[in-house]
């Protein structure tokens, strides 16, 4: 009887491993098999922010995944950003993923790479506007959640009086940014409009608000890049504000270790750049289309000291 038991299992293990192998097989030769897709991934980057480097790696790991090509285009500029869509369509590429940071722009361009039956998901920036413009999906953080939860965490603080550093007049997602924070701080609150990635005029600008307003207590910068700039604005105006920031990078992650940055807001920009390409994929092999109407959420996350020491090993990978 003992010798049947162990046949029996011997059999049914032999049958498990063989169902497994056989399926693994399957999805692997499904994924190989395919077409091999062209999708762009379309951006409002602007040049030496390293944000974008981190969700053009999550993007490059999903297409080595999912065996597809990868366009990576960007252009600060609203028409700019436009005008990419255009071309992309006359590439006919499979798939778009893009940030809709300028909606006004860029729905028109959209509208034709869907009519084109080229499925368009959005990512990063355009929250209030995806389901308007037609994208399949978006994938990304609630910008306004995300200035909600600062402004709650400002009151926390005990901080008074709060500028919004504003890189990029126009984007959406940056208003949105400090419109959240507006909502929600009590004390007072200045948006200061900066040129773009001009640091040393952006550093003049800060440094003039705070001589200015002595009451400043606390710098919130919209960009991590920017957060540095405004630490040593700070010190050179002779203020004790404070700052936190929105987004992760590495160099902001070395800050927050060092005591000299309180906060970053993280969104996950690896997280975004692989699931934009991720979803395309999955849409043009098997038709599906993930959110059920509502944007699939990558952030915001608070980091500090508090949890920093777990967060620094992924940002020196370069992925967080």
């Amino acid at each position: 009887m003992k010798t049947i038991l162990r046949k029996a299992a011997a059999c049914s293990a032999a049958i498990a491993a063989l169902a497994v192998t056989t399926s693994l097989h399957s999805a692997s030769a499904f994924a190989q098999s395919e077409h091999e897709y062209t999708f762009a991934m379309i951006t409002h980057a602007q040049p030496g922010d390293t944000f974008w480097d981190i969700i053009r790696k999550g993007a490059n790991a999903a297409a080595k995944k999912d065996h597809v090509k990868l366009l990576y285009l960007s252009n600060p500029t609203a028409s700019g950003e436009a005008q990419l869509v255009t071309n992309v369509v006359a590439q006919k590429v499979d798939g778009i993923a893009i940030t809709l940071a300028f909606p006004d722009a860029e729905e028109t361009t959209i509208k034709s790479a869907i009519a084109a039956n080229i499925p368009v998901i959005g990512f990063n920036a355009g929250t209030d506007a995806w389901k308007s413009a037609g994208l399949l999906s978006y994938v990304g953080q609630d910008e306004t959640i995300a200035g909600k939860a600062v402004g709650d965490k400002l009151n926390k603080l005990g901080a008074k009086s709060v500028v919004c550093v504003d890189q990029q007049q126009g984007a959406v997602q940056l208003e949105a940014r400090c419109d959240g924070i507006k909502d929600t701080f009590k004390g007072s609150f200045y948006v200061l409009y900066v040129p773009g990635y001009d640091m040393a005029a952006t550093q003049s600008r800060i440094v003039a608000k705070l001589q200015q307003d002595k009451s400043v207590d606390y710098i919130v910068t919209l960009g991590a890049p920017f957060a540095p700039t405004a630490i040593q604005a700070a010190d050179t105006a002779g203020s004790q504000a404070k700052v936190g920031t929105f987004d992760l990078t590495p160099r902001a992650v070395s800050l927050i270790q060092q005591g000299k940055l309180q906060w970053a807001i993280d969104q996950q920009p690896f997280v975004e750049g692989y699931l934009a390409i991720d979803f395309l994929w999955l849409n043009k092999v098997n038709g599906d289309v993930v959110g059920g109407g509502q944007p699939v959420l990558t952030g915001p996350a608070f980091v500090d000291s508090s949890n920093i020491a777990d967060v620094a090993k992924f940002a020196k990978a370069g992925t967080r």
